[in-house]
């Protein structure tokens, strides 16, 4: 606590022998997140600038593109600055700020996987439909809601965690994840609760829904010719891989960084990086 300013910073002290490694955390962090942000905006690019990739399916691959560099800009920076500094503090409000960014842009990955799966079940289980169904306007709409949601979804956490009387100033995590709540002197049943409705609304029924639309997927194409089990793979496989990934991270997130664990700091220095 900072009594000057009257602000209160939080030590970040997930790090794993900073002082040792920290010109080699530095450069491969650098590395990464230039390559990240290099990387989706060269392919932004190319699906904006041709007129044959305007479709949904692309469309909402540049969306993903787009919400992992934002994630990317809100978590890096602050690593960058950390590795090369004495202290790894940060602002309690700015932790709250990373706190935001990171879930309701983890929460839009959902949502932007749902709707993509969805547009892959009427691609190849309605072909007839499709251009009748996935139109610019239901496109934008999916995008507005994919990204207001989780927004609105987060808000409510971060406004209530800002109001709350906080014991601990350390948290043992690289950047502000759902471990802040163990920061509170009390455990908050409203934060909690309401926790669990919003894993449910923004992980959960996407999950269960894309899972349903595979299945029909799977059934059209096994009972279709050659071509269309093809083309259902090249399209499904990449996005099941994307979705199980980071099913299985979202997984540890909310489950094992917010109980105490015996788990050593590199462990959770590498899921963390994950």
């Amino acid at each position: 606590m900072d009594n000057e300013s009257n602000v209160t910073y939080i030590t970040l002290g997930g790090h794993v022998e900073i002082y040792k490694y920290r010109y080699l955390y530095f450069l491969m962090t650098f590395l990464v997140y230039i390559l990240i942000i290099c990387c989706n905006f060269i392919v932004m690019y190319i699906i904006w600038s041709h007129q044959n990739l305007h479709e949904p399916m692309y469309i909402f691959i540049a969306a993903l593109l787009m919400n992992s560099s934002l994630l990317s800009t809100a978590i890096y920076p602050k690593l960058l600055i950390d590795f090369l500094s004495d202290r790894q503090v940060i602002s309690y409000s700015a932790c709250l700020f990373q706190f935001y960014i990171y879930y309701s842009v983890g929460g839009s990955e959902f949502l932007l996987l749902a709707a993509m799966s969805y547009d892959r079940y009427v691609s190849i289980c309605k072909p007839l439909q499709y251009p009748t169904v996935m139109t610019k306007t239901t496109v934008s709409l999916l995008l507005f809601f994919t990204w207001l949601v989780p927004a609105c979804h987060i808000a409510i956490p971060t406004i209530l965690s800002a109001d709350t009387k906080l014991c601990d100033f350390t948290v043992k995590a690289i950047f502000c994840n759902n471990a802040v709540y163990k920061l509170h002197c009390v455990r908050s049943k409203v934060i909690t609760i309401y926790g669990v409705f919003t894993l449910l609304d923004l992980a959960i029924l996407p999950v269960l829904f894309i899972i349903f639309t595979y299945t029909k997927i799977l059934i059209i194409s096994y009972r279709s010719g050659r071509e269309v089990r093809k083309k259902a793979a090249e399209t499904c496989l990449p996005h099941m891989l994307v979705l199980i990934s980071f099913s299985c991270l979202t997984a540890y997130d909310v489950s094992i960084a917010r109980v105490q664990s015996d788990f050593p700091n590199t462990v959770r220095l590498i899921m963390m990086v994950q």
